[in-house]
């Protein structure tokens, strides 16, 4: 059963230690991302992973006629909907299939409160929600690697303890300055990596 105190790892490291090209692909996700290191790339290649093995096997079933498959596969589709890496419509266990790292990415809390215009960098995001100055409802968040489902976008907002709640606060004043030379519109999500290697 093991000690709770020494958890077993939640993600797979890469096979070879020192591939360049992965290498090199894995340094640009993190400093589009603002993730910390690539424990946290790793985690969401294995979230992705997971998904995609569950797809393929549903898929084996479904050929075979399982009826029970049918069921798994619309709660599959409906969580990965829900959770807004898939978009909505009528998904397929195909674009499933057809994710790439970067749809998981871009769920995190981090990425999401920066593509809101909460924030001025993936970065400063990520402090702000490790210092508690954001919240989704009336609940503090402080866990930047959190996939927040699409229905609670909405509710993401500045927590009304924190002192950015304040419309005057001076980095408020900052980041509106920045997106009005923007254009006034919060930033759009970047364009997929070349070559990204996937999962």
């Amino acid at each position: 059963m093991g000690d709770p105190k020494f958890l077993r790892r939640r993600y797979d490291t890469p096979k070879h230690p020192w591939e360049a090209l992965r290498m090199e692909e894995e340094r640009k996700l993190l400093e589009r991302y603002g993730l910390k290191n690539k424990r946290e790339l790793w985690k969401a290649q294995s979230v992705l992973r997971g998904f995609r093995r569950q797809a393929r096997e549903l898929q084996a079933l479904l050929r075979a006629g399982n009826p029970q498959a049918r069921r798994e596969t619309d709660a599959l589709l409906g969580r990965l909907s829900r959770l807004g890496i898939l978009s909505v419509g009528t998904p397929t266990l195909d674009d499933v299939l057809a994710l790439s790292t970067e749809d998981v990415l871009r769920r995190r809390l981090e990425w999401v409160v920066f593509a809101k215009g909460l924030a001025p960098t993936p970065k400063s995001a990520r402090q702000w929600i490790v210092h508690g100055h954001l919240s989704v409802g009336d609940h503090r968040v402080r866990r930047p690697g959190t996939l927040l489902p699409s229905a609670e976008e909405s509710r993401l907002a500045y927590s009304p303890s924190s002192p950015l709640a304040d419309d005057g606060h001076a980095l408020r004043t900052a980041l509106r300055d920045r997106l009005e030379r923007r254009g006034g519109s919060p930033p759009a999500p970047p364009p997929a990596a070349e070559g990204e290697v996937r999962p």
